[in-house]
């Protein structure tokens, strides 16, 4: 079979391919993970490549501008090579990782990002961990055993759990044959000095990890949120319980769909699952291996794991098939997942470290949703609360510590920055505040970390459809004027659209946009997220207006504007008071878990608790979301506040 060789720029890599393998594989294959939410279909867009070098033939596609095919662009997944070629990747294509320290997670909250929550029932619980008692998933106990003797002859086992007891109270303890294994030699080579990891492992204490000499100081884990679009993952001192450094990233996982459902549908194909293992655990151990040197830390002192996720995203984790989660009755495998090795699911952390995951709902609403509520502690309140996860799949939660139920819609990635025109996740240079003057149509916005911007998020997106509306630019079905004239408005490849940033001011390849359908599915994602919220609090015959608080959780954009949420519909028309938003709710409960064992108590009790409303059988629900796909709303008095 002919190759040929690709090489891709900014990375310098190089890889052969054979004839008739599209760019997009070659780059994926090459390690190059290149933005492509519709899965290779040829329908997002987002995957775009500048051809430098060789002949390459490619289907014809829409998603190319003339002036774009001008300046050798291809869309990479319906491309091929016809020759030895050169590629550049360009910014606005790439998934790259990024990682926040914390003297700029502290910059970014004085700037209003990453915004610290008001104090709740539970007091610091969402950014503290003071509340449960200090007791990690994985611990270290340093031992030094009396040696043998005539009068002192019981086992070489039997003097380790003898010790473990004599300091704290473990009835039942185990362990595996590597170690026993290996003990008689292991105690007598350090002197009877040894430190033993202990994990908490379903209903019992295992010795995981039995090393010589003291390393009790040398004890860390990690915490992750697995979401559909973003992975995002914090280094913890186990002992201390400090953040030591997080990272986040896409889920390269978008390479073969956007979705859940199209994920699924995707890990039936051959390899399919495999692929789609290994797009999150790579990523996730390319993040352990980078905090690991950054804060010089041997990957053996990596004794455990937590991972938050929806329902499919821990069953790819763990490569179980996920294809009954979308066929009826929508069955999981396991919501409740044993502890394991972290190394059964290929995380490379200590050989005999652990990995233990959020317990799930349902189908549709997974861990990521257990650990919210913990975060938020609606579990331990008489207030009667709703959590609304906004994200690629909309979750809500409305309850109190008496009863919970909850629902999901599928609102798409749009908030995360996944199927617009120009989105971004929340990271550096991401436009995330934006005023646009109603008679100039001037716009001024400002970006993450004050950098040059590159597009815009989740954040940014809610207030341009706010100031779009107020200025009269669109109508509230999100259609812009077609009488206006204005440089900002012009004709694009799809319909009408309104330029927030012009390329030459801010160095990308195209100017910064918003097109009628970004709107469109703007509005949509939106509509689902409303609709599903009003559809769960009227079933339970309640109002908003019942609700003492509404807890905003997702990691898709920076520090939302309520009013803003309120004005475009997002959230219902109440007072800003009422609204706490808490950021990656996901992520915090994983911290919450991976330190205290009582934590993870609180959570099996939630999954437990809570019960599963199905939007889709629900007969209202579809009108309730027609209703919601206009700015606010089609019936304006459940919005008496908005003035349009």
């Amino acid at each position: 079979m002919e190759k040929f060789k690709i090489i891709f720029y900014p990375d310098n890599k190089t890889i052969e391919a054979e004839k008739g393998v599209t760019i997009l594989s070659a780059a994926i294959s090459a390690g190059i993970h290149i933005n492509s939410s519709c899965g290779g279909d040829g329908v997002c867009g987002r995957c775009k490549v500048i051809l430098k070098k060789g002949q390459a033939v490619s289907l014809p596609t829409g998603r190319i501008t003339a002036e774009e095919r001008k300046k050798g662009y291809y869309l990479s997944c319906l491309s091929v090579a016809q020759s030895d070629i050169e590629v550049e990747v360009p910014k606005e294509s790439r998934l790259d990782s990024e990682t926040i320290s914390d003297e700029d997670a502290y910059m970014l909250r004085l700037k209003g990002i990453f915004s610290e929550p008001v104090d709740i029932d539970r007091g610091e619980a969402i950014i503290s961990e003071e509340l449960f008692i200090h007791s990690p998933l994985a611990t270290k106990l340093y031992l030094e055993l009396p040696k043998p003797s005539l009068e002192d002859k019981i086992s070489d086992l039997e003097r380790i759990y003898r010790a473990i007891r004599a300091i704290q109270d473990t009835p039942v303890l185990q362990t595996g044959i590597a170690n026993i294994r290996r003990l008689g030699e292991l105690l007598r080579s350090s002197g009877w000095k040894v430190t033993v990891t202990l994990g908490k492992r379903n209903g019992t204490t295992e010795i995981v990890i039995i090393e010589p000499g003291d390393t009790s100081g040398r004890n860390y884990g990690f915490a992750f949120d697995i979401g559909t679009t973003t992975i995002s993952g914090q280094l913890i001192d186990l002992n201390s319980k400090k953040i030591l450094g997080t990272k986040a990233a896409f889920n390269k996982q978008a390479t073969f769909g956007s979705d859940v459902i199209t994920r699924i549908i995707f890990a039936q194909e051959k390899d399919g699952l495999e692929k789609l293992h290994h797009a999150v655990i790579d990523e996730m151990n390319v993040m352990i291996q980078e905090l690991t040197q950054e804060n010089k830390i041997d990957l053996n002192d990596v004794t455990c794991c937590l991972c938050a996720g929806n329902t499919t995203m821990i069953h790819l984790l763990l490569r179980v098939d996920p294809t009954y989660i979308r066929r009826d009755p929508y069955v999981p495998t396991a919501n409740f997942v044993p502890v394991i090795r972290a190394l059964e699911a290929g995380i490379k952390v200590n050989p005999r470290g652990l990995l233990d995951c959020v317990p799930g709902i349902s189908s549709y609403v997974g861990g990521d949703i257990t650990a919210g509520v913990l975060a938020c502690g609606m579990d331990k309140t008489d207030k009667l609360s709703l959590l609304i996860d906004i994200g690629t799949n909309g979750e809500i939660v409305l309850g109190n510590k008496d009863w919970m139920i909850s629902s999901a819609a599928s609102a798409g990635p749009c908030f995360e920055g996944s199927g617009v025109t120009c989105g971004m996740r929340a990271s550096k240079g991401a436009i995330q505040k934006v005023k646009i003057d109603p008679k100039t149509f001037t716009v001024e916005y400002s970006t993450i970390a004050d950098t040059q911007a590159s597009g815009i998020c989740g954040s940014g997106y809610i207030d341009i459809i706010a100031e779009l509306l107020r200025s009269g630019i669109i109508d509230r079905g999100g259609k812009i004027d077609p009488s206006l004239t204005h440089r900002r408005i012009r004709d694009g490849e799809y319909g009408k659209e309104f330029t927030i940033a012009f390329k030459e001011d801010v160095g990308t390849a195209a100017d910064i946009v918003i097109t009628e359908t970004d709107i469109e599915n703007l509005k949509r994602a939106k509509g689902a997220i409303y609709a599903a919220a009003a559809m769960l609090v009227r079933h339970m015959e309640l109002s908003f207006n019942d609700l003492a608080q509404i807890f905003i959780g997702g990691g898709f954009g920076t520090y939302v504007d309520m009013p803003n949420a309120v004005f475009i519909g997002l959230l219902p028309d109440l007072p800003k008071e009422k609204f706490v938003f808490v950021g990656n709710s996901s992520l915090i409960g994983a911290r919450q878990i991976l330190l205290s064992h009582d934590a993870i108590l609180d959570a099996e009790e939630i999954a437990k608790k809570i019960t599963y409303f199905e939007l889709s059988v629900e007969p209202n629900y579809m009108d309730e979301y027609v209703a919601s796909l206009f700015f606010p709303h089609t019936d304006l008095s459940k919005f008496p506040n908005v003035k349009i």
